[in-house]
């Protein structure tokens, strides 16, 4: 069955499970990251020989770091300690588990020290924890570049040091893990932005703590179980009309590719029937790949849609203007908004008043630099706080929003969110927003509910390239027409698995 979706909290939100923990229970939550941290490294080095390297910090990661390397010497490793601080001046908890290390044989060293000459099987970085607010510069600077150039596999405790938690953003030097092992639950800043690639692998260790217990989870991982209940077989006694008519709206002059790669998205993931509005006129009026496809001027699409998606190659002329200012007039159909589509909302205020006039869910699929176009910022600011952007979008538009990028953030009117974690640097090509844009919007005309099938249409759309990359199909060179009949066949792979653990 699928794994469920697991919670993610702010640095706001640990703090406050942490200090709804009574002051007796906080010691024993440090030692019990400290020994699964351990359990984790040793698990991570397996037989690999030779002594752990572990750099302990001024507080209380530290102090995680000292346990560790307690619980590794009791078991029998090497451990070979280098801590940027004073004793004296250790938080209470970090100085008792400095003093428990000590008292069982332990030693520090004040510099990160050569390595031996077999290597170290293991780098660990305890020298920042979540709290981290500040860049990282001097001495703290110079040893995460000492740490980083070391030939080992790299292990973070809670989040590599210098990476914000909240945002995946680096604040000046940052240790460069390929394991990181997190505590309670996750933080946003491991998932989107730079953090991926700042985090390697992720473990969450959650101490014995049900962080939902003490405090909602702010947001959510995406997984397959968070719309498994829609993912139901069709009856044998169906027609086409039962599974919805999808439209798309785009392809001027030199974009038609766009609208035709929505399109074919749409069709090939069960929708009844797909209607192509183009506008350029000198457009074809048959796909010849896919003649299925209904193609027509993009003022002759039908009434009866299901859903509508415009945007694709719509380009910014007066009459692409008018043509979205008709599908936004388009009251009770769902609609999916993308590309040109935001940038002419962005700029015209009678269209933003048309969006937040609809009954109908609307989804906007912005990258960063259109996100911050229809908030009237800069592509920076959006992406030093990816989650507040996209939930600020949805906020404003009374939309289901996708904000783009490394760990894609979805937002909802009525405040969910979630971080995605499919996909693969080789979807930064030509065409890939087109294709989860037609995947929206079939399934929002076969009747999926707006935050069901964007969760699952970008779900789908990365978990699709990354079945192409395990295939040997990229990741570099991978064209998003290719993802289309993979997107195709990882669905209906859910489908077979949520129907087989049903019945």
């Amino acid at each position: 069955m699928f794994a469920p979706a697991l919670p993610i909290y702010p640095v706001a939100g640990i703090r406050a499970i942490e200090g709804k923990l009574t002051p007796s229970a906080r010691p024993s939550l440090m030692e019990r990251a400290g020994r699964a941290a351990a359990e984790d490294a040793v698990r991570l080095i397996m037989d690999r020989p030779g002594p752990i390297l572990i750099a302990c910090g001024p507080g209380n990661n530290g102090g995680d770091g000292f346990v560790m390397a307690r619980q590794l010497l009791q078991a029998g490793r090497e451990a070979v300690v280098a801590f940027a601080g004073s004793a004296d001046a250790l938080p209470a908890e970090a100085a008792k588990a400095y003093a428990d290390f000590v008292n069982v044989g332990g030693s520090t060293l004040a510099d990160i020290p050569d390595a031996p000459a077999n290597g170290w099987a293991l780098i660990v970085d305890a020298l920042f924890g979540i709290g981290l607010a500040r860049p990282i510069v001097g001495k703290m600077a110079r040893w995460i570049q000492a740490l980083n150039a070391l030939h080992a596999p790299r292990m973070a405790l809670d989040i590599p040091s210098g990476l914000d938690a909240d945002s995946g953003r680096p604040l000046g030097e940052t240790f460069r893990a390929t394991h990181t092992t997190t505590f309670i639950s996750l933080k946003p800043g491991l998932l989107t932005l730079d953090g991926p690639d700042y985090c390697g692998e992720i473990s969450v260790q959650r101490l014995e703590i049900d962080a939902t217990a003490w405090l909602p989870g702010a947001g959510k991982v995406v997984r397959p179980n968070l719309f498994s209940h829609l993912l139901l077989p069709r009856p044998r006694n169906t027609h086409k009309g039962r599974h919805g008519d999808a439209g798309v709206l785009g392809g001027d002059a030199g974009m038609t590719g766009a609208a035709l790669l929505a399109a074919r998205a749409a069709l090939w993931l069960g929708a009844g029937r797909v209607y192509g509005g183009v506008l350029d006129p000198a457009a074809p009026t048959v796909d010849v790949l896919h003649p299925e496809l209904m193609l027509r001027p993009a003022d002759a699409l039908p009434g009866s849609l299901t859903a509508l998606a415009a945007g694709p190659g719509l380009g910014t002329s007066l009459r692409a203007q008018q043509l979205l200012a008709s599908a936004l007039e388009r009251d009770d159909t769902p609609l999916v908004l993308d590309a040109d589509a935001l940038n002419l909302i962005s700029r015209h205020e009678e269209l933003r008043t048309a969006l937040l006039a609809r009954k109908a869910p609307t989804m906007l699929t912005p990258h960063p630099a259109e996100a911050a176009r229809l908030l009237g910022s800069d592509t920076a600011t959006v992406q030093l706080d990816r989650v507040a952007a996209a939930r600020e979008l949805a906020r404003r538009f009374r939309a289901y929003v996708v904000l783009k990028g490394c760990g894609s953030i979805i937002a909802t009117p009525d405040e969910h969110w979630f971080i995605n974690g499919t996909g693969h640097p080789g979807m930064a090509t030509a065409g890939m927003g087109d294709v989860l844009t037609g995947l929206l919007v079939s399934l929002l005309a076969q009747g999926w509910p707006a935050e069901e099938a964007l969760i699952a249409g970008v779900h789908l759309h990365g978990a699709a390239a990354d079945r192409l990359a395990r295939e040997g199909v990229g990741p570099i060179g991978l064209s998003a027409s290719e993802v289309i009949d993979a997107a195709r066949g990882v669905f209906n792979g859910w489908l077979v698995e949520r129907n087989r653990a049903v019945s």
